[in-house]
């Protein structure tokens, strides 16, 4: 037989396109359209409603950026049309390549209640099936005109990123606007041959069922009258029905499939936006689930459902209706998807706090999988976290954007810094808006890298962002995959159902040990760097509101503020979603983040105020009380508590350096500063060891050019490092401060558009350098980073993640290494020789990178740490960074691992100081063993009065100590993050009179609740 393939493909390409797809609307009637456009923000619907219309036509412009419209569209049913479907076709001006980046809108009935979204995939709305002859139509539409910020040539700076520079030019034009017949009998043919075309295209060519489709389709081809379409249809779809009943193969790959939306919580539009895509996108999945038996939707991100309870409560009877039926799937378990690099331990433990107790008093329903497909890399402290919030299972799609390096499985268990070991999944379909191509279900098919010992993956489908979701044609399409020959084997299937099979079938998976390094958007790390320092600040004024509230509250009766708390909590965790505290959303969502955080730093430090007044008395009493809100004691001051200020003694000196600069001393650390302004040597006394590299100087800005080949705010690609300028020449050092308790040396430097000024500062009984950078930023695309030099030899180091550290090398040995050149630190960075280290602490600088060079001169090894201050990337935030930054780091040389535990803590929380008649503060709690850390000390969310605290094994090892309370003790029970009794705990955990004897292993975690004897 002559080989005609090509021809009968070129030939089905044709057809579908031209004649068939056109044939599913083949009567229509246009619409009448009239609009009204919100002066300002979206108006509550009953005022959308009722506002006057205008005349609108097909063709016509509206929607300035970020506005909205509110069209109303009327008809009536043709009497011809009675007993047929009848559907209205609104397209707003939709480009269908690009869905939810767009316009977007949501329909209402006459009285209000919702129907579905409008999206580009996704343009009709049901009138009436059978429809009655002069039926009247009328239909509201919310049009949101949110503009294209990615368009086909992605990545170029914008204004349209904020509504205060986006101007008001009109972005779209009204298109197809029709009552229509629709033809279900096409409209299956259609999902046919898609179907069919789409298998052949996967299929080897020299395979007999790649011919057996292919005859089949030419014979239904052939049995379509092309000027007749609708009424061959039928004749057309019985030549399918062989090669479509086909079962597939019993070694067939199994795909789970679950209906999807991921939405972004912000990303390139802000969060008012996403309150109303995910509304748009609820009422989608809700109808579809009402017309589609078999299908099952999924939706993560607590926050997300409480937006559609507040803001649209109609659609929210919905999907509560949904979730009690089981097949509207709330998943996760977490209040949004956030990032999981930068949040700090507690706040990435009350992700999963207040996700999963939204779950439970909404639906009932307790989550076991972690869901979290778009996330840009995993800590190694996350496994633990999962397990301690009562979870099992974790979900990813990210990981397969990697640039470097081909994860090596699909399914195994993720090992945490702990020993902790998670079920976790990468589905192999490698997207987490699957829309049922055969291209897609082959690839994961192919893609699959657990062949031979399991056959399971799960396929996240429809169109997110505002694209609508799952569509009828995917779940057609689904319906014809799912015994199918040739293909994978297609089934609607609930997340948990999948881990369970899939976990029955692999009981012995591989293990991958430590973090889970995205090599990809690692500039997420510094960019909007007010954004960061936000967040940390918030984290650190949240550990200090418990604490000094909960004090209180035990300590003189002070109501505790459970509502206050709980609020703010999820306002900051809101802040840590993927695309928010990464730095890589627009200019609106980082200016608003902006003035987010101020009012919730004010409104913590009132509390913090009014408890830490309480506590220390009548102000009259004219004592001045030290509060140490750090877990480590210091200046004679408890952790966790407070006591008398006593002015200690100082010995602090400043002298002129010949040749220029000076020194800096005070009998702990001794540190020369150049006439450049660069630290030349810091000797620790102790061991007389010297931490700056030999002819090297610290503290040294460096400028390198930052114009990654795309994804400008999430990439910084590795040969930016090929070009760089040391920032030597200084304005000005001279000394700042000079006494016994403290010395310091002031830096001014100036740089292009920019200028910097540092503060080199010495404080008495203190082993730590504190350098505070002022920068004044108006670079464009350039990074800007900080340089200690350090003379230590060492092929790895630690940096600070969840509840412990995580090592990495040192060296590139392999690809694997050299692909982590920016990495992420919470607190600190440690690096140390047998015997001796060094730490760097930091208040808020997460992005960092570590290198190594062996010295020609003594071949002695310098390990350079530097510190990615700022970047200024142009899109999507064309003015990312500009303006004023301050910036904290701490040199600390001698330090071991605990010291570097004590210093991150130490530079973040600074004593404060209230005046008041208290002698002293007692802390609630204390612990004996430094290296048992107290995350949270907090009153239990319950009400119940008792006491929450949180501990952890901070160095690595195995610790044990005894974690005393100042109250008499009734009960000391472990739990979970959630606070409910828990036996998950590894270690030892007894109560001991008014204390708990603790024996924890090395960076294991134990909430403890504490109830006071009444």
């Amino acid at each position: 037989m002559h080989d005609d393939r090509t021809l009968v493909e070129a030939r089905l390409k044709r057809v579908l396109e031209e004649r068939i797809r056109p044939a599913v609307y083949p009567e229509s009637v246009p619409l009448t359209v009239s609009v009204w456009t919100a002066p300002g923000e979206p108006v509550p619907v009953a005022e959308g409603l009722a506002a006057p219309r205008s005349p609108i036509a097909v063709g016509d412009a509206w929607g300035a950026p970020w506005s909205t419209s509110w069209l109303t569209v009327a008809g009536t049913v043709p009497e011809a049309w009675a007993g047929r479907t009848v559907e209205a076709l609104i397209d707003l001006g939709f480009d269908a390549n690009m869905p939810g980046f767009q316009c977007e809108g949501l329909v209402y009935r006459p009285d209000g209640s919702p129907v579905k979204g409008l999206n580009p995939q996704n343009q009709w709305v049901r009138i009436a099936a059978p429809a009655a002859g002069g039926e009247p139509v009328l239909l509201h539409v919310e049009a949101a005109a949110n503009p294209v910020i990615l368009d086909y040539h992605p990545f170029l700076p914008t204004e349209l990123g904020d509504k205060e520079t986006a101007g008001d030019k009109p972005q779209y034009r009204l298109a197809r606007m029709d009552l229509a017949v629709f033809d279900e009998t096409v409209w299956q043919l259609v999902l046919d041959l898609e179907v069919l075309g789409e298998l052949m295209a996967e299929l080897p060519a020299d395979g007999a069922r790649r011919w057996e489709l292919l005859r089949a389709v030419e014979r239904a081809l052939d049995a379509i009258d092309l000027q007749d379409v609708n009424g061959t249809a039928a004749a057309a779809r019985s030549h399918l029905v062989e090669v479509l009943a086909a079962p597939a193969a019993p070694s067939a790959h199994r795909i789970g499939a679950i209906g999807h939306a991921h939405i972004d919580s912000a990303w390139l539009w802000p969060l008012r936006e996403t309150v109303r895509k995910v509304a748009r996108t609820a009422a989608n999945m809700t109808a579809l689930l009402e017309d589609e038996p078999d299908f099952l939707y999924t939706m993560s991100q607590a926050q997300q459902f409480a937006w559609i309870k507040e803001h649209r409560p109609e659609v929210y009877a919905r999907v509560k209706k949904a979730v009690a039926d089981g097949r509207f799937v709330p998943a996760g378990g977490m209040w949004v998807e956030s990032d999981t690099n930068m949040p700090s331990s507690e706040a990435m433990a009350r992700q999963f706090v207040h996700g999963k107790r939204f779950f439970l008093a909404e639906f009932g329903i307790e989550n076991e999988e972690a869901w979290l497909p778009d996330t840009f890399g995993f800590t190694g402290g996350l496994p633990q976290i999962i397990r301690n919030a009562g979870s099992k299972w974790l979900l990813t799609q990210k990981i397969s954007w990697s640039q470097i390096n081909k994860f090596p499985h699909h399914t195994f268990l993720w090992e945490g810094i702990d020993g902790t070991r998670i079920f976790t999944h990468f589905p192999p379909v490698d997207t987490y808006n699957c829309s049922m191509k055969g291209s897609e279900i082959a690839h994961a098919a192919r893609n699959f890298k657990d062949k031979g010992v399991a056959r399971h993956s799960l396929a996240p489908t429809g169109w997110g962002d505002g694209g609508g979701g799952t569509t009828r044609e995917m779940v057609g399409k689904a319906a014809r995959l799912r015994d199918l020959e040739g293909s994978a084997a297609v089934r609607w299937q609930r997340p948990a159902e999948f881990f369970a099979e899939a976990e029955a079938e692999y009981p012995k998976p591989p293990v991958w040990v430590g973090e889970l390094y995205l090599e990809l958007h690692r500039a997420t790390l510094t960019s909007q760097a007010r954004t960061k320092q936000g967040n940390r600040r918030s984290e650190n004024l949240l550990r200090e509101a418990e604490l000094w509230c909960a004090t209180a509250a035990l300590r003189t009766g002070l109501a505790y503020p459970y509502e206050r708390l709980d609020r703010i909590w999820k306002t900051v965790l809101l802040h840590q979603f993927h695309d928010i505290l990464p730095g890589s959303s627009i200019a609106w969502v980082h200016r608003e983040a902006e003035a987010t955080y101020a009012g919730l730093a004010a409104e913590l430090e009132e509390l913090i105020g009014a408890a830490q007044r309480a506590l220390a008395g009548d102000p009259a009493g004219g004592r001045e009380l030290v509060f140490n809100g750090a877990p480590h004691g210091r200046s004679a001051v408890p952790a966790g508590g407070a006591a008398v200020a006593v002015a200690g003694p100082g010995d602090c000196a400043v002298t002129a350096r010949e040749g220029g600069g000076f020194v800096l001393d005070n009998g702990l650390l001794r540190v020369v500063v150049d006439g450049d302004g660069l630290v030349v040597s810091s000797v620790d006394a102790a061991s007389g060891r010297e931490a700056v590299a030999p002819g090297a100087r610290a503290n040294l800005l460096q400028l390198h050019p930052d114009f990654p080949n795309m994804w400008d705010a999430w990439d910084v690609d590795q040969f930016y490092r090929n070009t760089v300028t040391d920032l030597l020449a200084a304005d000005e050092v001279a000394v700042h401060a000079e006494g016994p308790a403290e010395v310091a040396v002031r830096v001014a430097r100036s740089f292009g558009s920019s200028t910097v000024t540092q503060t080199l500062t010495l404080r008495a009984g203190s082993g730590r350098l504190d350098i505070d950078t002022e920068v004044d930023w108006h670079e464009a695309e350039k990074f800007l980073k900080l340089a200690f030099p350090l003379d230590v030899h060492t092929e790895r180091y630690a940096a600070e993640t969840q509840f412990g550290h995580q090592f990495r090398p040192t060296h590139t040995n392999t690809s694997w290494d050299a692909a982590k050149f920016e990495a992420c630190n919470h607190r600190f960075v440690h690096l140390a020789e047998p015997g001796w280290g060094v730490a760097l602490a930091t208040p808020s600088t997460y992005g960092h990178d570590v290198t190594r060079a062996v010295r020609a001169e003594d071949g002695g090894t310098t390990t350079t740490v530097r510190f990615s201050l700022l970047r200024a990337p142009r899109f999507p935030d064309p003015r990312t960074d500009q303006g004023r930054h301050r910036f904290r780091h701490s040199l600390v040389p001698g330090a071991e691992i605990g010291d570097a535990v004590r210093e991150g803590y130490a530079v973040g929380l600074p004593e404060r100081r209230v005046t008041g008649s208290a002698e002293a503060v007692r802390p609630l709690v204390e612990l004996d063993q430094d290296a048992l850390v107290v995350s949270a000390v907090k009153l239990a969310d319950d009400g119940s009065g008792d006491l929450v605290v949180r501990v952890y094994e901070s160095g690595g090892g195995r610790a044990r100590g005894r974690l005393a309370t100042s109250f008499a003790l009734a009960a000391a029970v472990p739990c979970d993050l959630l606070e409910r009794p828990w036996d998950g705990t590894r270690g030892e955990v007894v109560a001991d009179g008014d204390g708990v004897r603790l024996a924890l292993r090395p960076f294991e975690l134990v909430t403890l609740r504490l109830t006071p004897a009444r």
